[in-house]
């Protein structure tokens, strides 16, 4: 392990130890001043300028507004948490429980969102008195280490420890793995290459997997809206998000209808043969995408896929043939490319959608455009995710937005499908140890007719 990892590791438990027993007030001062700093338009501006120029991927604009979303949200969930001291108090189970930090975590974050996740996570470590140490993408070390610093000026503002935050100076591959060895707790955002590495540092962790949403859309919704959200949601940021849209699902009763609505709000359906040339600059070798599409708008992959779409385009379709393997837009493509299915039957629809997250995206989340909460209700039955996003554009929702309730995040956990520890939306909730002391109450024992009643009537003795 480097000499630099272990000193900023020293530096960060010591800043922790500053902050262990500190009062819910003087936390909530904290994250509010690191919060306003986060926030600021000439900082939101700053981070998404240099992510933008370091990575060459995404929208500005779109990572100006997100910084801010992802932020304010995050306070929004957080206001009036407590994650400090006593949290609960069962005086009829004599259960008290008391919240308690981890220590210094590791964050390592991805060049697709390489400001806004130190952000989002940052504020999350700070309401649970945790220290951070963010290892940055090593595409886009700058703007990571700027929301960092700003971050570090928060605290010094309010007279807490700067080393709460810190950055990794030089991103690389090792130092990525010596921080996470080190520290008490890893968050990694990544895919899943990177959870096996995030394991492999043999430190409880927290991960996500990748995304790939399937947009379910039947004959009860007003088509045209529809359209408008899903394009909206699939052009954000270049489709960077694992939240993008990477397929509908139309119903073939409205199929020709939603294809001119999805046509009218700039989307291309791409013929044989240029489907063929997508596929040949997307996947080179037959399986591994061509990592120069991620989060690039439509112009200029089908330029580089030697095709052409009409002027305003702003989304590529292309029809899906057989989900997995065998047909690789089946799979996420992180870009503004949209695989078109269709379907006559909802349940066959459904097992289709089980399949092709089998192949890409199992754990992550679906979408539905329906009015009938059956179909709700079938889908999160039976689909292996984390989410189902209905009536709504999925990036505008899944990882929390001002019309989702879904808790605000940029880490997305899916499960053990995904080898992840949770399937939830990763917040302050996931970043805190407790202890419950416990008390006598009064002895109880239930009777044979509580516990076996209704066996018992059944089966009978026997």
């Amino acid at each position: 392990m480097s000499q630099e990892i272990e000193e900023m590791y020293q530096r960060a438990r010591a800043a922790f130890k500053q902050v262990e027993f500190w009062s819910q007030e003087k936390v909530d001062e904290m994250v509010a001043a690191a919060g306003w700093e986060w926030q600021k338009e000439e900082n939101r501006k700053a981070m998404a300028s240099l992510a933008v120029e370091e990575s060459g991927i995404g929208v500005y604009e779109d990572k100006f507004h997100k910084i801010f979303t992802k932020t304010v949200g995050t306070l929004r969930d957080q206001a009036g948490a407590i994650t400090c001291g006593l949290v609960s108090d069962d005086k009829a189970k004599g259960l008290k429980t008391y919240a308690k930090p981890m220590g210094v975590i590791a964050n390592v974050v991805p060049c697709t969102n390489p400001e806004s996740t130190v952000c989002c996570l940052g504020l999350s470590t700070l309401k649970t008195r945790n220290a951070m140490i963010v290892s940055p993408h090593p595409r886009t070390p700058g703007s990571t280490n700027l929301a960092v610093q700003l971050g570090r000026k928060a605290l010094r503002k309010v007279g807490a420890p700067e080393d709460l935050l810190q950055c990794v100076p030089k991103a690389s591959h090792d130092n990525t793995r010596a921080l996470m060895s080190r520290c008490d707790f890893a968050m990694a955002t990544g895919g899943a290459a990177l959870v096996k590495v995030v394991y492999e540092a043999g430190k409880p962790a927290h991960t996500v997997g990748a995304g790939n949403v399937v947009s379910i859309i039947d004959s009860t919704v007003d088509l045209k809206t529809t359209a408008a959200k899903i394009v909206k949601s699939k052009t954000a940021n270049n489709a960077a998000s694992c939240s993008s849209e990477n397929a509908v699902a139309i119903e073939e009763s409205v199929y020709d209808d939603m294809m001119a609505a999805l046509k009218a709000e700039g989307c291309y359906l791409c013929n044989e043969e240029e489907r063929e040339k997508l596929r040949h600059y997307y996947w080179p070798d037959g399986h591994t995408l061509n990592r120069e599409v991620v989060a690039k708008p439509a112009a200029f992959l089908a330029e580089k896929a030697g095709i052409t779409i009409p002027d305003g385009t702003r989304v590529i379709m292309v029809l899906g043939i057989k989900p997995g393997r065998e047909d690789r837009f089946s799979g996420e493509k992180i870009s503004p490319v949209l695989t078109v299915w269709k379907w006559t039957d909802f349940s066959e629809m459904v097992d289709r959608v089980c399949e092709i997250l089998k192949f890409s995206g199992e754990g992550h989340s679906v979408s539905l455009h329906s009015l009938k909460e059956e179909r709700q209700t079938e889908l999160a039955l039976r689909a292996n995710v984390g989410r189902v996003v209905c009536n709504m554009g999925h990036t505008a929702a899944n990882s929390g937005g001002w019309g989702s309730g879904m808790p605000t995040t940029d880490s997305l956990g899916c499960g053990t499908w995904a080898g992840n520890m949770t399937s939830e939306n990763i917040d302050w909730r996931h970043f805190l140890n407790y202890t419950i002391v416990t008390t006598p109450i009064p002895e109880r024992i239930p009777t044979e007719e509580e516990i076996f009643g209704a066996y018992l009537k059944k089966w009978g003795r026997d």
